[in-house]
């Protein structure tokens, strides 16, 4: 099942995911080319937008969460993929100690931590859940809405090593993305494996450095494939010292998004695109579809009512907003039963797992679609992307297109591999 593209202007992605095909043994050696030179991240999901007349990675989450919405069938491919993970890291692992997100009442996020404690579990690791909420003293029982249940259990800090009582991890997977800043008790662990480093973290990542990496990488394989890069690639520009709440910053934001959107227009008279383009303003750190508003017309950016400056001030964990990134917006023409609709791309290792629609009824082809309301569908993945049926129409088949996104949804996830060594603060510096 495709949710089918509502546009006249299918004919670019159509001709894109032919391209895509008929290169797929140059696309997979260059691939594995690039992961010889670099580390992918340990995990990670993409939402991608599919416009018709360009496809291209709006946002990449380092701290996944939603396994949960991966269709079973999609669970031995999880588990190789972490297999291949866990031995690259550490082969003799033993034990695995995951550290969840503190918001430990949302059901749908626990059973996302019950399908990694699955996957890891079936990957050869014991594995148990160490909580940063310091309110938790004892091992506390999490009940599911599957009967099942979790036990979170309090950290134990030793000079150099983190783990549990009676449980000496090698390796400490964070699901944790470090909205609220870095916790002491994860610094300074320099003999246990600690994935996704900590710069890996909103306390210290930025969206705009990861676009800027991926830019990059864009340019690179439209190279490969004899294509404008612009068809993969979103364009942003980015604003520090900004608030929304006393205006402050609000000519660079409103510089910066005429200018985008001159641009986007100029690119879609290139393709003959009759659409009216729009920009995204977002929180340059930070997740959960928070601080993010779409702009259509720079102007509208000086009438910004009460409502629209309050959330666009605080994102997750109370965090203030002091920097945005301004990135050209993509529509999404994808419907699943009339409802508007994007793909949603998961990766461990370098290995696509797997993936699903995000699907919202409420909302326009232009807007966020990561909102309360959304639904997800992962029957769309049922069939493998790993294995493109060349030689079918365009457009037609479901291997096909998911492929398609599993190539972007990988362009990212290099995207991910460049950002993070460029902003190691222990990388190795070879003058």
């Amino acid at each position: 099942m495709v949710p089918h593209l509502i546009t006249a202007l299918n004919g670019p992605i159509n001709e894109l995911e032919q391209r895509i095909l008929e290169s797929m043994p140059a696309i997979e050696r260059w691939f594995r080319l690039e992961w010889m030179e670099h580390t992918p991240p340990f995990y990670s999901s993409v939402d991608v937008r599919n416009a018709g007349f360009k496809l291209a990675p709006v946002d990449t989450n380092l701290y996944p969460g939603g396994f949960n919405n991966l269709t079973p069938e999609m669970l031995p491919l999880a588990v190789q993929a972490a297999m291949a993970a866990i031995e690259k890291i550490c082969p003799e692992a033993k034990n695995l100690l995951l550290i969840p997100e503190k918001h430990t009442r949302n059901t749908f996020y626990l059973m996302n931590v019950q399908r990694l404690v699955q996957i890891f579990g079936a990957a050869g690791l014991n594995v148990r859940l160490g909580t940063l909420d310091d309110s938790i003293k004892e091992p506390t029982r999490l009940a599911l809405p599957d009967g099942s249940d979790l036990t979170l259990e309090p950290l134990l800090r030793s000079k150099r090593r983190l783990g549990l009582k009676d449980f000496d991890p090698c390796t400490i997977l964070l699901n944790n993305d470090l909205s609220a800043g870095i916790p002491k008790v994860l610094e300074g662990l320099h003999e246990q494996y600690l994935l996704p480093p900590l710069h890996a973290g909103w306390a210290v990542r930025r969206k705009s450095q990861h676009f800027q990496a991926y830019e990059e990488v864009a340019k690179k394989f439209a190279k490969l494939l004899g294509m404008d890069p612009w068809l993969i690639n979103p364009m942003f520009a980015k604003c520090g010292k900004v608030n929304f709440q006393d205006g402050t910053g609000q000519e660079c934001v409103q510089s910066h998004a005429d200018a985008l959107l001159g641009k986007i227009r100029r690119k879609y008279k290139e393709y003959g695109i009759q659409e009216k383009p729009f920009v995204i303003v977002k929180a340059d750190a930070g997740t959960y579809g928070m601080g993010i508003m779409t702009v259509r017309d720079a102007k509208d950016l000086d009438e910004l009512n009460r409502k629209a400056r309050n959330k666009m001030s605080v994102i997750k964990d109370g965090q203030e907003v002091s920097e945005v990134i301004i990135q050209e917006g993509v529509p999404t023409y994808e419907r699943m039963n009339d409802a508007v609709a994007e793909p949603v791309v998961y990766m461990i290792d370098r290995y696509v797992v797997g993936g699903f629609y995000r699907v919202h009824a409420e909302r326009g082809i232009d807007e966020n679609l990561n909102s309360p309301g959304a639904s997800f569908v992962p029957l769309a993945f049922a069939e493998s992307h790993h294995l493109p049926r060349p030689g079918e129409k365009p457009g037609a088949s479901a291997p096909n297109r998911f492929y398609m996104y599993g190539v972007i949804g990988r362009l990212a996830m290099l995207g991910a591999s460049y950002e993070l060594e460029a902003t190691d603060p222990d990388a190795e510096v070879y003058e």
